[in-house]
């Protein structure tokens, strides 16, 4: 199905999803390399992510000519910690594939705005071919969630308060034990910087994301439910298992 321009493929299984999601952008990524002779992507952080990461790293791709960026960071949290989505992105993508460069967001900065502006300089330094990204249970992309989600933002990264939705997701997805514990700001590229990136490929799997689902394909497009934007995009396709699909019937 579509819905505007974002296509919409729904799977029996969360493994399936991955395994078409993660092929998808292998397939844009080889693309890119073969068109430029390298290519640079944004990957998201979250169990939710787990699968499409799982196929993309073990597809057969040139990954020296890959540069990857990430699209969020907790604010506070000291480097070494294990809920940094540095610490993701190393145990999930980093320890199976070699990039050209991996560009972290220094989350632990004292100087926010110092380290959105160099993120970036990083991010503008060329264009960006894949976004590997999900859907929070607030229709967030990366952490523009509602209350700070601006689809026409003059920069591409910004430090954001992370509304309740969000943090307790990060409980659920069993990141952290408490609500307590979850961070309340982080640093996060914005919606025109994700939107700018050549190919989105979205991977959104199960039952805690269905309302979201529905929201992002049915509902009006606006920033209370963020991810509504992906139906503009002109290379967007929304990964579904059963689970997150039930709410489309």
């Amino acid at each position: 199905m579509t819905a505007g321009k974002l296509r919409v493929r729904i799977f029996p299984t969360r493994a399936g999803m991955g395994c078409a999601a993660g092929g998808h952008a292998a397939r844009a990524i080889s693309a890119a390399i073969a068109a430029n002779g390298a290519a640079r992507i944004i990957l998201a952080s979250a169990p939710s992510q787990d699968e499409t990461l799982n196929a993309l790293t073990a597809a057969s791709l040139d990954w020296s000519r890959v540069t990857i960026f990430h699209m969020d960071e907790y604010l506070g949290l000291p480097a070494d910690h294990p809920q940094t989505f540095r610490a993701y992105q190393r145990a999930r993508v980093l320890s199976r594939i070699t990039p050209a460069a991996f560009h972290g967001i220094a989350g632990e900065t004292a100087d926010p705005a110092g380290e959105c502006a160099r993120y970036s300089a990083l991010l503008c330094a060329g264009p960006i071919d894949v976004c590997c990204l999900g859907i929070g249970e607030n229709g967030h992309i990366a952490f523009n969630d509602p209350p700070v989600a601006d689809f026409g933002d003059a920069v591409l990264v910004k430090p954001v308060e992370l509304d309740a939705p969000c943090r307790r997701q990060q409980v659920n997805d069993g990141c952290f034990p408490t609500l307590e514990a979850v961070p309340t700001h982080a640093l996060t590229l914005t919606i025109p910087a994700l939107m700018r990136s050549r190919t989105l490929v979205c991977s959104v799997p199960g039952p805690r994301k269905a309302a979201a689902v529905r929201a992002t394909v049915c509902d009006a497009i606006a920033t209370a439910c963020p991810a509504t934007i992906m139906r503009r995009h002109a290379d967007a396709t929304l990964y579904l298992d059963a689970d997150s699909a039930a709410g489309l019937g």
